[in-house]
């Protein structure tokens, strides 16, 4: 329609005027947000067979949302818990298009109106000792990855970061001389210093003396130097538990991801 802004515009504006200038949102949450449209535009792109850049408001309604809402949950394997967290950064879309859209009023209701998925909240699963320690040996250290894996996991056991601070973490954000720790940015933008172990700061100042595959890498980054997706850690961790099974018969039986490891200290 003739005024109205188009669906790449609104989009750009939401990220760049609505999360980073008028909320201040975190890296972390920006993050978690790119993350769910990005992937709502790979299903758009299947599903019409339209380019992102070509794609119009309208293209994006209700029965679309529902779809690729189902699709994560059948193909990708996400719990009700991250659906529901997908859910939530698209209707924080809608919400702001209907102020700068409002020609598209019925579209954004029915989409604000898709209800979030119920599901029962288990206990939290940890990992025993055993399991622990069979899990960090998993790891080949004889390579680069498998080094890297072994630190990462390790650092999450022993300080419980979240996901998104693990893979968002540089090097500077490391102390490991008197009074060694980690420095992190959570949640609602709080600062918080962990202390690392003895053990933990060894490993990790043996990891700081690998080469740098970029200047400004991650401090555990993927095989180009870039940051770890919380796809690409998922997909170590469950390699990693395969391995770790034939020595702790245990993990055979246990769904093991990086919440129940940093649960598990």
């Amino acid at each position: 329609m003739t005024g109205q802004p188009t669906f790449p515009t609104l989009l750009e504006r939401f990220f760049t005027q609505r999360l980073m200038q008028q909320r201040q949102a975190s890296a972390h949450t920006i993050a978690s947000y790119r993350d769910t449209f990005r992937l709502l535009l790979q299903f758009a792109q299947k599903r019409l067979r339209r380019a992102p850049s070509t794609l119009a408001l309208e293209d994006i309604d209700a029965p679309l949302v529902v779809d690729f809402l189902d699709e994560l949950e059948k193909v990708r394997d996400v719990t009700a818990r991250t659906r529901n967290l997908r859910l939530t950064t698209i209707r924080s879309f809608f919400r702001y298009v209907a102020f700068e859209a409002p020609a598209h009023a019925a579209q954004i209701q029915r989409v604000l109106a898709i209800p979030a998925k119920r599901f029962a909240r288990a206990l939290v699963p940890f990992l025993s000792r055993q399991q622990v320690d069979a899990l960090l040996a998993a790891p080949d250290q004889r390579t680069w990855s498998g080094r890297r894996d072994h630190a990462l996991i390790l650092l999450a056991v022993q300080t419980g970061l979240r996901l998104s601070e693990l893979t968002g973490l540089q090097q500077q954000d490391l102390h490991l001389g008197t009074g060694a720790h980690v420095r992190v940015i959570g949640k609602g933008r709080k600062e918080r210093c962990t202390p690392l172990s003895k053990n933990t700061r060894t490993v990790l100042a043996s990891w700081l003396k690998e080469p740098l595959k970029l200047a400004d890498q991650p401090l555990f980054p993927n095989a180009r130097g870039g940051r770890l997706s919380a796809h690409g850690v998922h997909y170590l961790l469950a390699k990693h538990v395969a391995a770790a099974a034939s020595t702790c018969p245990s993990l055979k039986h246990k769904r093991v991801s990086p919440h129940a490891a940093r649960q598990s200290m």
